[in-house]
């Protein structure tokens, strides 16, 4: 393993965080603090409990990873997808480096900056809501493991991609909506029996039921369901990054 490749790698996508602070934490924390100040204080005063959790505080697993799903996506795909617009991506591959150690660089450091945004959103969240962490242990380590997911998603979405705009269809169009008729405002066994049924069919319901679960220890659907897809959509991003890197997907074109 090419620790020194690693490391040169992973700093360089971090450095781009502090040149663009603004953007790439600022920003997100801005809007999330405004979820907060609107559903949080201001509705969430007048709303019922759910489960026993102030509405306010429900929210708050939700609302961490509105965000962290998006900039894991976000992140992980325009830190590969630059050096193949510019035409460094050539110089990457014939490093004596292997694909892995690409791997674990780039998706790193994309994992890393979203699980420090999350951090930062949830000390956010503690200035409009109080609220307690069941289990904190878990619920640090399932923000790691959902970021490495999705960062490994949006790395084969970097790959993909043929254009800037591209790179913007998955978050917005399909990650935001998806977490926003995820559960991230509600529990789903609020919803009439058909679209009960019809929201099991999204993947982010799962997510967000087993990451509230690690808060307060409860959950419309059974963790272990939530853990295990989680580490299906792990293996599956992982095996399609294999294949790119075997084939030369993307990457020699």
């Amino acid at each position: 393993m090419n620790f020194y490749a690693i490391r040169a790698i992973y700093i360089n996508e971090l450095g781009r965080t502090w040149r663009t602070l603004f953007q790439s934490i600022a920003s997100p924390v801005i809007s999330t603090a405004l979820y907060f100040v609107v559903f949080g204080s201001a509705i969430g005063s007048r709303m019922q409990a759910i489960d026993g959790v102030a509405y306010g505080a429900f929210i708050v697993p939700g609302l961490i990873l509105l965000t962290v799903l998006t900039e894991s996506v976000s992140n992980a795909s325009f830190g590969i997808y630059l050096p193949r617009f510019i035409g460094t991506i050539y110089e990457l591959l014939s490093a004596p480096i292997s694909a892995l150690e690409v791997l674990v660089g780039f998706v790193g450091a994309a994992a890393t900056k979203s699980v420090i945004l999350g951090l930062i959103i949830f000390g956010t969240a503690r200035l409009f809501v109080p609220f307690e962490v069941a289990h904190p242990v878990l619920a640090f380590g399932y923000l790691v493991l959902i970021s490495m997911t999705f960062a490994l998603f949006g790395f084969i979405l970097g790959l993909w991609a043929d254009g800037f705009e591209k790179l913007q269809i998955i978050p917005l169009m399909v990650i935001s909506p998806l977490t926003f008729l995820g559960g991230t405002f509600y529990s789903i066994d609020m919803l009439p029996g058909v679209w009960r049924q019809v929201a099991l069919f999204n993947p982010i319901v799962y997510l967000i039921e087993g990451f509230r679960w690690t808060f307060y220890g409860i959950s419309a659907l059974t963790p272990l369901i939530s853990l295990g897809l989680t580490f299906g959509l792990l293996v599956l991003c992982s095996a399609v990054v294999v294949w790119i890197f075997k084939t030369g997907y993307r990457l020699r074109s």
